[in-house]
């Protein structure tokens, strides 16, 4: 039985391709464009900046690569005690946190809505984890950490659900609700270390600082020299939050109804899904996964906070610069968390200083992180010139 002719005028598939199937390509090609495009042109502008300082960009580029630790894996045979290795372990530190404030952005995203506020969620968690690491000394190993784990993600969970109750009910925007959250969990935190804090380090009370969590609710380090911060075991749990992002989203009717609600709120409402449910449920979730990424700090090498760290740390606000570049995906968000962990360590840290100073380097940062912001709506534009081009064609 031949297969039936198509209809006169009716668009002929090329290359055994339909147009919906074209259109879906044309798609997955300026998704995967744009941040590439984001990156490149962000690299080629902090090389102008290194460039107009009188240096080489491509050997401060190189000293950066180098600070990162990533060549360990090409230096054989592999030494866990080598700079390169140190430097490494201490990129996936920094990469474990921005994947989870990277998170935090991104499943407010699919909702709809811009969790600006990922700063204050984190504070929050590393607050109430390290006075859960203080004050239940008592507790076993295990059971210290989960309770420190789980209490600082509600902590994060509840100060995101303030602003999606706020959305919910009052049609209050999240960013500038979130903001506000922000600035009240730094002056919270400044205040509980502060000298004469309720959570002040009482062995020195001329110091703004925590007390150091038990030794009992520290993550076991599992690369590394414990005694040089090896890497710890939050590093697998960050990359199992990815897979949870992934299942949440694509998997249960809760990441339905988020997702629905992120594209049309309107649809979403007359097909039966609670907006105002969805929007607070998407905060909450945003935020427990900032909640999580202050604990996995607190226990996983900082075990102490002082009111300076609180004003300096800007990880949350990094989250975003994150979520943005790996276009709210889990596999994006991965990329992008070492590409800045990499980054944000590289040029501090890890940078020689005798071929660039890494306190301007340190700049560079900032700079790919405004372009990343920037260039947000890149993915219109390539689109736009990719259909402009194949209508030419």
């Amino acid at each position: 039985m031949s297969a039936p002719e198509a209809p006169a005028g009716a668009p002929t598939p090329r290359h055994g391709l339909s147009v919906a199937a074209r259109l879906g390509v044309q798609h997955r090609l300026g998704g995967m464009a744009a941040p590439l495009l984001t990156a490149v042109v962000a690299f080629f502008m902090g090389g102008v900046v290194v460039a107009a300082t009188g240096h080489n960009p491509f050997t401060t580029f190189g000293a950066i690569w180098d600070g990162t630790g990533l060549s360990w894996f090409y230096h054989l045979p592999w030494d866990s005690s080598s700079i390169e290795a140190l430097n490494l372990q201490q990129t996936l530190i920094w990469m474990t946190t921005l994947i989870l404030t990277g998170l935090a952005v991104s499943f407010a995203f699919r909702c709809g809505l811009f969790n600006i506020g990922g700063q204050g969620q984190y504070v929050m968690g590393l607050i109430v984890a390290n006075w859960v690491g203080v004050s239940f000394a008592q507790l076993a190993g295990p059971a210290h950490i989960l309770l420190a784990i789980a209490a600082a993600t509600v902590a994060g969970a509840v100060w995101a659900g303030i602003a999606g109750i706020l959305k919910a009910t009052v049609g209050a925007h999240e960013v500038i609700s979130t903001i506000m959250l922000n600035w009240s969990a730094i002056y919270f935190g400044m205040y509980l270390f502060g000298q004469g804090g309720p959570l002040q380090n009482t062995a020195n009370t001329s110091n703004p600082i925590s007390a150091d969590i038990a030794q009992s609710a520290t993550l076991p380090v599992f690369w590394g020299d414990p005694v040089l911060q090896g890497l710890h075991v939050g590093f697998f749990i960050a990359l199992g939050m990815l897979v949870v992002f992934t299942l949440l989203l694509n998997r249960t009717t809760l990441g339905y109804a988020v997702r629905a609600v992120g594209f049309n709120p309107d649809a979403a409402a007359y097909g039966g899904i609670s907006v105002r449910r969805s929007y607070f449920l998407a905060m909450a979730i945003s935020g427990a996964f900032a909640g999580l990424a202050g604990a996995i700090d607190m226990l996983g090498w900082q075990h102490h906070f002082g009111t300076l760290d609180i004003a300096s740390n800007q990880v949350g606000f990094l989250g975003i610069a994150v979520a943005l570049l790996g276009r709210n995906s889990a596999l994006g968000v991965g990329v992008s968390a070492l590409l800045f962990g990499g980054l944000f360590y590289g040029t501090t840290h890890g940078l020689d200083p005798n071929v660039f100073k890494p306190e301007l380097a340190s700049n560079l940062t900032s700079i790919i992180q405004g372009l990343v912001v920037l260039f947000v709506g890149a993915d219109v534009l390539i689109l736009y010139f990719w259909n402009k081009r194949r209508k030419r064609g």
